[in-house]
């Protein structure tokens, strides 16, 4: 058994890009395990916010609270590609990141509740602070990558200074200035990568970060379904609808599973497709996680458990499904990871899906027909891109 001694200082040097076999360390995983904390209690919280049929304020709250939890995870993953020194400042930096999620996450509840996102912010700045000394030290220890370095440092600050005193904005300026925060969020690492100034990520590293977290996700839909299959069998026993759910719902998980992991090598020529690639999976994320919430919905919904309507109940699986869907087709065919073969039969496997969510219960298939419909609905895509993948293969 070889022993492992961590160094106690390095100099942060940027990683080389072309490194081979650069694999997550056991601190990134740790990293992930902490975020989807936060996760869950964003996506519990949709489930209560849509059971209470209070749909518009849930989402709100819900796509409010994940942005902090997405983009907090999004910007460490790409630095630790180009400056994981693996030391002890740069763990306990990163531990520190890790308690600001979980008081992030502490602080959901008040936030979908009552509108109060002050614990909220708290965490996210603890989070952004710790970011921030790990861009300062790369820029003193790694002269080539300076400039870039402190644009990130200053551009994170001034973003971290308004999300705080957007704390003491009037209740009519916060939707206005949320968003305005945001786009200054996202502008910050176009900025601080301009003319050539870019970090040395490493790019198989960075598929493999997202794809990891994007089965931690879908482990939390899975354990959130269950959950809730087991209360409404313990309730009432093991309904037809309830059993439908639970079967469509796992379809819909392995059918998203295999739609991301197909395909080969991701590729990312351009700051802008990396930027492009990166953004786009707050929507991937985010969609899968409140797949966990809709089907917990359609469960309480079914057991006569919540206020929803059936229609509302099943576009809560739905739309997020489609969402995925569209967005995973547009990915591979954008990083050229040849997984997708024609959008056209991924989007006809989105609107299948919708038209499902909206209709399924009117039509009679009831809210478990229509969540098992949705699960064959995504399995018949699959099958039908790989099919035309293998029949393109034959014939070239």
């Amino acid at each position: 058994m070889v022993e492992r001694t961590v160094p106690l200082l390095r100099t942060m040097r940027a990683r080389d890009p072309d490194e081979e076999h650069r694999a997550s360390t056991p601190l990134e995983l740790l990293f992930d395990l902490t975020f989807v904390v936060a996760v869950s209690q964003a996506a519990a919280q949709l489930h209560h916010a849509l059971a209470e049929d209070h749909v518009g304020s849930g989402l709100a709250g819900y796509a409010a609270v994940f942005f902090a939890i997405w983009w907090a995870w999004m910007n460490f993953t790409w630095f630790a590609s180009a400056y994981d020194t693996d030391d002890v400042p740069y763990r306990l930096v990163t531990l520190l990141q890790m308690a600001g999620v979980l008081v992030l996450a502490a602080g959901v509840p008040a936030a979908f509740q009552d509108g109060d996102f002050t614990v909220v912010v708290i965490g996210y700045v603890i989070m952004r602070s710790a970011m921030i000394a790990q861009w300062l030290r790369a820029a003193t220890q790694h002269p080539e990558g300076r400039r870039c370095a402190l644009r990130y440092a200053s551009g994170i600050a001034v973003a971290q200074l308004g999300w705080v005193a957007r704390l003491w904005a009037p209740d009519a300026w916060q939707a206005a200035t949320f968003v305005t925060l945001v786009l200054v969020e996202l502008a910050v690492p176009a900025w601080a990568e301009s003319r050539g100034n870019n970090t040395s990520w490493h790019p198989e590293h960075i598929a493999e970060r997202y794809g990891l977290f994007t089965i931690i996700v879908l482990g939390e839909v899975i354990l959130a379904s269950l959950a809730a299959v087991q209360s409404a069998v313990s309730d009432h026993g093991l309904s037809a609808a309830v059993l439908l759910i639970a079967i469509g719902g796992l379809l819909l998980v392995f059918g998203l599973w295999w739609m991301y992991f197909t395909g080969g090598e991701i590729g990312l020529p351009t700051l802008r497709s990396a930027l492009t690639w990166g953004y786009a999976h707050y929507g991937v994320f985010a969609s899968l996680a409140a797949l966990g919430a809709g089907l917990e919905a359609a469960v309480d919904a079914t057991e006569h458990h919540a206020h929803l309507p059936e229609r509302t109940a099943s576009l809560a699986v739905a739309v997020p499904v489609a969402i995925v869907l569209v967005l995973l087709g547009a990915l591979h065919r954008m990083t050229g990871t040849g997984g997708v073969e024609h959008t056209v039969v991924v989007a006809t496997g989105a609107l299948v899906v919708l038209a499902l969510g909206f209709a399924g219960p009117a039509l009679g298939l009831g809210l478990g027909g229509a969540v098992f419909g949705m699960g064959l609905a995504v399995a018949a895509t699959v099958a039908s891109d790989a099919a035309v993948l293998r029949r393109r293969a034959a014939t070239s």
